[in-house]
This record gives C-alpha cells, structure tokens and sequence, in this order.
C-alpha cells in the first residue's frame, strides 16, 4: 500500500465483504457489457477492493487501469439485493490512485478551472475565439451554439461549442418575474458555456409561471468531474464553498427551492455530498440538511406548479421525442416520470427499447484516457435512438447530450438532442 496508510485506508470491507457474488449485476454492468472481463464487473470491482484493504493487492498500474474502467452508472447498485454501493467505493480507491499516481496535466488544469470561475470565464471566452479558427463549425438547431469537430486531426469525436458569454454572464443576478415565489437556479457547467439554451428556456418557463429567478452567480462547479477522477482536494474546495453559499442565499434571498436542470449536478450536490463528507460529520450534517431544497428542475415544475395544467391547454407538436433516462437522473434520484408527464403534454413520446441504459458518458478519464469504451458504449443508445422513430432525443443531463450527440454523430443517426426544459420553453411559446 504504497504512499497509502493504513489508517487513512478507507473501510472498503464494510462494503466489500457483503457481496454474496450472486452476479445480478453482471448483465446491467455497463462497462463488462463493452469488456467482457470478469475483473471489470462489479463483483469483479469489490473482490479486488477488498484484496486491496487487505494488503494483497498492491494499486499498481493494472489495478489504477481497471479501477478507472467503471462507468459509475450506478446499474450495479441498481439491481444488488443489497443495493452495495459499489460507485461509490470505487471513486474512495480513486482518490488512493490519485494519492499515489497524480493526475495528468489536462486533468490538473481542468480542475483548476472548476475551482476559479474567473478563469474558466477567460478560458472559455479563449475557447470561443479559437474554436472559430481551429475547429469545423456545424450548425445545432438544439442549441443557441453550434457544434464543432476537428477537421485536422484524424477523429469521430463531435464535441459540443462554447458560447460567446456564458448564461450566468448574460443575466442580472435577481430576474423579478412578478410573483411572490422565488427559486434559485443552479445551472451547471456545461449548461453555462456551452448548453446555454437550458439556462434560457429555464427563464422563460419561469417567467411563464411568475417565479423570479436568483441566479446563484457564485456557485461553483458541483465537483462531479473531479469525484468521479479521485481529486478529493477540488471536491472539499468546491462542496464546502456551495453549501455556506447555498444556506446563505436560502435564507437572505428567500428562496424556496435550488432547481437544477442537470441529472449529475443535482445527484452531485443532493446525493455524493453527503456521500462524500462521511468522514467530516459536521459538513455531512450541512449537506444533508440541504437536500430538501434542492431539486432537479422537471423534478419541482412537476410537483410544485401548474406548469403540467399549463401545458395541457397548449397544442400538440409534430414531432415526437424519446426519452433517454440518465443514470444520475432515474438511477440515483428515482426521477423518470416528471420529465415525461410534462413533455407528452405537447409531444408524443416513443420510447426507446431500453431508456434506462447507460449513454456510456463516464466522466473525464473515460471520455479522454478510455474513450474506446465510451464510444463502444454508446453506439447500442444510438441504435435505439434510430430504432425509436423519434424525431427528438431527450435527456435532463448535458453530460449524456454531449455523449449521445457523439454517438448519434458516428452512426449518422439524424435525431436532434434537446433538454426536456428546451422543450417545454417551445411548448409555451409556440401553444
């Protein structure tokens, strides 16, 4: 257990131990679906963790490789009998990787970036200008950017643009919509830069409904990415800053709700939060009691507005949308049927033959370091998407979007991705 204490070992065999090997999460397990080993599989996971625990497995650079070959989809816990939280346990020993291994340079810089937001602003407005001369631009009706690929290096990867000015840029901080509500929007990252159209159709719908708006301009990234890759350091940085802004604007702005209109920004702060500071109780307990503020966004227009009614007295679109459910989305918050009431009130909704399989995202190091698994993963959802008839694919996740664009992109499936709140905005608009 080189570089590793024991003592700061976390207890990977309170975990580990239970897992009868029943093999339920064999046939769900994204990755052993694209890599058919037994040692990427779940149970195949938690045996070497708990070798690892106990001294017989050294964390060399084959067990570093196949701890970072877990989509952390979530399917796994999904079906265990004793729902073992095996996503969880792997993204502890990542941090030990991380401990002992570093991060490379881009993935350094990435976080950096999540931890300033300044700098990703300049970064990002960098991007925007380079991306016009460097990249291929391709037009994106869903989507108040376009896409881009690059033309000079052989690849298949079709990565999403950057805006001019980021939706938090682009706004007043305190949107008076007239009503005696207010909720607070936390937008994620890729809905500020390059997704901006979330952001908008998110105020329009509000504005509909006479909610105002506080944008939160000082949140900070969720730390999703740097979770899933083992940077435990950017996680503390970035979760202890959002709680005390988050209590903070809660109680002087009023605020009745934080709606989040991403699946893994939503799961990060509601759920890993809490997961995360299991060894620093006190935040634990700040993090906890701020889950009943905070919601994905279909999840609250469902349940706590008339927006349902609203939209039932607009008309019918012509096209028809299928439904892709993310992992961090149905999987971990048990939200699938609010996003889908709302959208079949103007849509008909033809569902895809398995809307609950993973799109094959899979964070940083998949999408960079493993991307022959991504891309390996998501060419069944693309098929899908074909198979389905639909002229729209939907899913409340920017990571899945960017994944699914991808793979609809290599198998030149010509369906248009939108969040399903781009498309209630449309509903509104056009009814």
């Amino acid at each position: 257990m080189e570089n590793i204490k024991k003592e700061e070992m976390f207890n990977f065999s309170e975990f580990t131990d239970p897992c009868i090997k029943c093999g339920k999460c064999i046939p769900v397990c994204t990755i052993h679906n694209v890599n058919a080993d037994e040692v990427t599989s779940p149970r195949g996971f938690l045996d070497l963790l708990g070798a690892y625990e106990r001294g017989q497995l050294e964390l060399d650079k084959t067990a570093k490789d196949i701890f970072e070959s877990c989509f952390l989809c979530t399917n796994c816990v999904d079906v265990c009998p004793k729902s073992l939280p095996t996503d969880m346990v792997i993204e502890q020993v990542r941090n030990d990787i991380r401990k002992k291994y570093g991060l490379a340079w881009f993935k350094k810089a990435f976080f950096l970036l999540l931890r300033h937001r300044w700098l990703n602003d300049i970064a990002f407005k960098l991007g925007w200008a380079f991306q016009t001369c460097g990249f291929k631009i391709q037009n994106d009706i869903n989507s108040m950017t376009p896409r881009f690929e690059l033309p000079l290096i052989k690849t298949d990867r079709l990565l999403p643009s950057l805006a001019k000015t980021s939706f938090l840029n682009a706004h007043k901080e305190k949107i008076n919509n007239g009503g005696k509500r207010k909720v607070g929007i936390f937008i994620g990252c890729l809905g500020n830069y390059n997704y901006r159209n979330i952001g908008e159709s998110l105020l329009e719908i509000l504005k509909t409904l006479e909610i105002d708006a506080f944008l939160m301009k000082k949140q900070k990234c969720c730390s999703a990415p740097a979770y899933f890759t083992g940077d435990f350091d950017t996680v503390d940085h970035n979760a202890k800053f959002n709680i005390a802004y988050f209590e903070e604007v809660i109680e002087k702005e009023g605020l009745e709700a934080i709606i989040v209109p991403e699946a893994t920004c939503s799961a990060m702060l509601k759920i890993d939060y809490e997961h995360y500071f299991h060894d620093q109780p006190k935040w634990r307990e700040r993090a906890v009691a701020l889950q009943d503020k905070i919601f994905m966004a279909t999840e609250w227009l469902e349940h706590h507005t008339h927006l349902k009614q609203l939209l039932a007295s607009k008309g019918k679109s012509e096209f028809s949308v299928t439904y892709h459910d993310p992992c961090h989305a149905r999987k971990m918050q048990g939200i699938y049927k609010e996003p889908r009431e709302l959208v079949k009130q103007n849509y008909v909704i033809k569902e895809m033959s398995d809307p609950n399989r993973c799109c094959g995202f899979g964070g940083v190091t998949m999408q960079t370091e493993k991307y022959h698994f991504a891309k390996a993963a998501g060419e069944p959802k693309a098929a899908m998407i074909r198979q389905s008839g639909a002229d729209i694919v939907s899913a409340e996740c920017s990571a899945c979007r960017m994944q699914i664009n991808n793979s609809m992109h290599n198998a030149d499936v010509d369906v248009v991705f939108k969040n399903p709140i781009e498309l209630i905005a449309e509903a509104l608009r056009e009814g």
